[in-house]
């Protein structure tokens, strides 16, 4: 039997995968994050299946959940939200999974930082603008960040920044970056991406702030900072340009525009 780390994807139940959907279908056990993962989800597990909210539970715990299940001969479903590789904790999870000798497989969801995007309508890498993300978190009272990826040398790249668990400290986030954007760099704030209640903040660095504070935001958020937010004046991407040469079959991938 096989346990199954599911991206359960932003907030908005369709926006799940349908391989995600479909796995979630055929396990008999369902581990999910009561706070964060919507409750239309686990409506797509087979009637009578197991439904165990990890919310107050330990890794320990949740451990000895998905080993308890598999030794009944149970296909597991470990729902997270957003996507698997980003802040997920499953790290954890897989290298004792591993030490337990029990087998696992990852379906991908939507990570909250391309919703977040959606609803800004924007795309995060833009020709001669910036081509580079970079996701990232702050250290409060989560785990210590390691060095050099603290927010002042991260910021001297300039590259678009995308914050997780960071809304409720907004105040040193604009802090430690207003001396390597400066005040007047396009910023943006989306909490609670692709759900009923989702708020989208626009601005500048100087003054998202006081938007966030004014907005009531202290969770589930992200944060992003960056020049290609407010793009307006840049080179057409060469994907599509008259210029290139398609002699030799089909060029990049539109996602490498």
């Amino acid at each position: 039997m096989t346990v199954y780390f599911i991206g359960a994807g932003p907030g908005a139940a369709d926006l799940m995968t349908v391989r995600g959907v479909r796995t979630l279908a055929s396990c008999r056990v369902c581990l999910y994050a009561g706070s964060l993962v919507p409750e239309e989800l686990l409506a797509e597990c087979p009637p009578g299946a197991r439904l165990v909210d990890t919310a107050q539970l330990d890794l320990d715990r949740i451990t000895e959940e998905l080993v308890r299940a598999h030794g009944e001969g149970h296909d597991v479903a470990r729902l997270h939200s957003g996507d698997p590789s980003v802040f997920s904790a499953v790290a954890e999870q897989m290298r004792r999974l591993d030490a337990a000798g029990v087998p696992y497989e990852v379906v991908p969801g939507v990570p909250a930082f391309a919703a977040a995007a959606a609803a800004l309508k924007r795309e995060l890498t833009v020709p001669t603008v910036g081509q580079t993300v970079v996701l990232t978190r702050i250290a409060a009272r989560a785990t210590a960040m390691p060095e050099g990826e603290d927010l002042a040398t991260l910021g001297r790249s300039r590259a678009l920044l995308v914050l997780h668990l960071a809304a409720g400290h907004v105040d040193r986030v604009v802090e430690e970056l207003l001396p390597h954007y400066g005040a007047d760099c396009p910023a943006a704030v989306v909490a609670m991406a692709s759900r009923p209640d989702e708020t989208v903040l626009r601005g500048t660095l100087d003054g998202i702030a006081a938007q966030v504070k004014a907005a009531g935001i202290v969770r589930t958020a992200v944060i992003m900072v960056g020049r290609t937010l407010a793009a307006e004046q840049f080179g057409d991407s060469h994907l599509y340009s008259p210029h290139r040469d398609r002699s030799c079959g089909p060029g990049p991938r539109a996602s490498d525009g």
